[in-house]
């Protein structure tokens, strides 16, 4: 607990933002069957829409982890040495949650329900099927990484709001390409902070190595 709450003081807009997240997202799933957030999102599809966010998803992928890694080379060390560790949690996490759950990608829930016609895809996008919706990997790794970043980047400022605005567009991404529900990029959300806080925590109890710390002083020199 005594982390989080460090967390929280030294990342105000990024923690405010993720809570309001959390908050309205509750009340969305609360009141919403499942497929309504699809289906409303994709009326209001468009061509730069489509061009954004099929950029905005990419964030989320494992490329993303190398400028990270080589941005907190400059920053704090210890924490860049974590970022592989970071992905490989998320990938974990995301494959096992993922196979226990279960649930229907957005294709196989509307093939099923017979409203496959209610969707207009996205040009260039091949909507998945199959049973691993629950939770958004994509989702889960944007805002592990971003998270992570907003953590371990010090004198911020708004930087915090940023990284997280970036989180999230990845997120909803995943709604307006028809690849999740909005629960699904919710709980990944939730986990990929968790697992950001865990590593933030982690990384300078664990990477404590005096031949460690020399290794990578030598690479910032």
């Amino acid at each position: 607990m005594k982390v989080v709450k460090q967390l929280w003081v030294n990342n105000p807009y990024f923690y405010s933002l993720f809570v309001g997240f959390l908050l309205v997202g509750a009340v969305i799933l609360a009141f919403i069957d499942q497929g309504a957030d699809i289906l409303f999102v994709n009326q209001y599809r468009s061509d730069f829409g489509d061009a954004f966010f099929r950029f905005a998803t990419t964030l989320g992928e494992a490329y993303i982890y190398i400028p990270a890694l080589i941005l907190l080379l400059f920053v704090k060390y210890r924490h860049a040495a974590a970022v592989p560790l970071l992905g490989i949690t998320v990938i974990l996490a995301s494959g096992i949650s993922k196979q226990f759950f279960a649930h229907e990608r957005p294709f196989l829930f509307f093939k099923n329900a017979g409203l496959l016609d209610q969707i207009d895809p996205v040009t260039g996008v091949a909507m998945h099927g199959g049973l691993t919706s629950f939770p958004s990997g994509h989702t889960m790794s944007a805002f592990a990484i971003f998270a992570f970043l907003a953590f371990s980047i010090p004198e911020k400022k708004g930087l915090g709001a940023l990284l997280f605005l970036i989180a999230l567009l990845v997120g909803f991404s995943r709604i307006y390409l028809i690849q999740h529900f909005l629960k699904d990029v919710y709980l990944g959300a939730i986990m990929g902070v968790a697992i950001a806080v865990l590593w933030h925590w982690l990384a300078p109890k664990l990477l404590k190595s005096p031949r460690l710390e020399k290794s990578l002083i030598k690479k910032q020199a």
